[in-house]
């Protein structure tokens, strides 16, 4: 029997792919966290497609798309992202990466780049995918649907505690700003909008646990 394939979107920080990671690891399932595609192509731009102003020059990024090879790697039972083989699991997490993802996420090229990539490592089924429009676009026909939002107070208290967890300097107020400003440059792109899919169950976690929100992601797929 082919395993099921699970979409799971939602805003940042809402813990879309820790979570993801532990529900693959108890179903048997491939984790693989989208939002680190994208991540890794902001990387890329910030050392490679720079303006003088230190702005990202998007046509140049357009037409570097053939010098970017990003593959996961399994390191212990991890899928680490490695960009042109180097290991950049660390570095994508900066506050840089996090100013410009929205950015470059919104470009029709960048998605059109790596949707295909994302649907092939679906078909044989097994896998948990998590982003923002996972569910809506990326697999549509995906077997679980799921939406996890929560409180933009909640969410930047865990941000700004992940920050500090990789020894990122940070500023709470200045995580909740980057947080607001991506929600809204992700809801509003034209291309592949963040936005819940009609058929996809919605989780608040704003007062849930990882492991309560995890559970109720499991009492939906075990209940089929």
């Amino acid at each position: 029997m082919k395993k099921p394939v699970i979409a799971i979107d939602g805003y940042s920080s809402t813990g879309k792919s820790s979570i993801s990671k532990i529900i693959a690891e108890k179903l048997g399932l491939i984790h693989l966290d989208t939002g680190a595609l994208y991540r890794g192509v902001t990387w890329f731009a910030l050392q490679n497609c720079l303006n003088d102003n230190g702005t990202i020059n998007l046509e140049r990024l357009f037409s570097s798309f053939d010098q970017i090879e990003l593959e996961f790697k399994n390191q212990n039972g991890e899928l680490v992202l490695f960009l042109n083989h180097i290991d950049i699991s660390k570095a994508i997490r900066s506050n840089e990466v996090s100013d410009n993802v929205s950015l470059v996420a919104k470009q029709k090229e960048v998605r059109d780049f790596l949707l295909e990539s994302q649907r092939s490592l679906a078909e044989k089924g097994g896998i948990i995918m998590d982003g923002r429009d996972i569910g809506t676009v990326v697999l549509p026909n995906a077997d679980f649907k799921f939406f996890l939002t929560a409180s933009i107070d909640e969410r930047t208290k865990r941000r700004y505690n992940e920050l500090l967890t990789l020894g990122i300097e940070a500023e709470e107020q200045q995580v909740k700003q980057n947080l607001i400003e991506r929600d809204k440059i992700d809801s509003e792109r034209e291309i592949a909008p963040l936005r819940q899919a009609e058929d996809a169950i919605v989780i608040d976690n704003t007062d849930l646990t990882k492991k309560e929100t995890i559970q109720a992601i499991l009492n939906h797929i075990q209940k089929i």
